[in-house]
């Protein structure tokens, strides 16, 4: 009799339960994790309208930058277009005349055109003795003269214009040594 129990034990042990069939042989941990069909496409939805928001933004900052841009470019393009005319004036004014009314005339105008170009934020530059810098000025002509200094300006053909950092025209100057 000892030998039947000792033999129904071990066919207990050896036989699984209803139960422990049931249960998985991955231990919770290992187990994935249920993911709920609704839950995935709201996440989806709400990352692709994250997505949708953030191109929109990206959009209206670079439409401001081009429109400021084009602001400035037209500008430029302006004031290039009136650089002529400042050239004419200070030919005008350099020449010798007996007429001291046209002279007054030119000066006037000249004055006017100078305020209207500093109105529009527009800088002048290129002086006889200012340092030559290679990001403004434009060198077509070289002078040894030991009274000026290393990399100074002796002459200035045309002076240069500037809105902000943009260079509308360079200076075309001579530089000594």
């Amino acid at each position: 009799m000892a030998e039947e129990k000792k033999m129904n034990e071990e066919t207990v042990e050896e036989t699984p339960t209803p139960e422990e069939e049931l249960v998985p042989e991955e231990t919770a941990e290992e187990a994935a994790p249920e993911t709920n069909p609704w839950e995935d496409k709201y996440n989806a939805e709400h990352d692709a309208r994250l997505r949708i928001a953030a191109e929109y933004d990206n959009f209206r900052k670079r439409t401001v930058k081009e429109k400021d841009a084009a602001y400035g470019n037209g500008k430029a393009d302006t004031v290039a277009k009136f650089l002529p005319i400042y050239d004419n004036l200070e030919r005008a004014l350099k020449q010798p005349t007996e007429d001291a009314a046209f002279k007054k005339g030119v000066e006037m105008t000249m004055t006017e055109l100078v305020k209207i170009l500093t109105g529009l934020g527009v800088e002048i530059f290129g002086e006889p003795g200012d340092s030559f810098d290679p990001s403004l000025h434009n060198a077509v002509m070289h002078t040894e003269d030991e009274s000026l200094g290393e990399n100074v300006i002796a002459q200035v053909f045309q002076k240069g214009f500037k809105i902000g950092e943009k260079v509308v025209r360079f200076a075309m100057v001579q530089v000594a040594n």
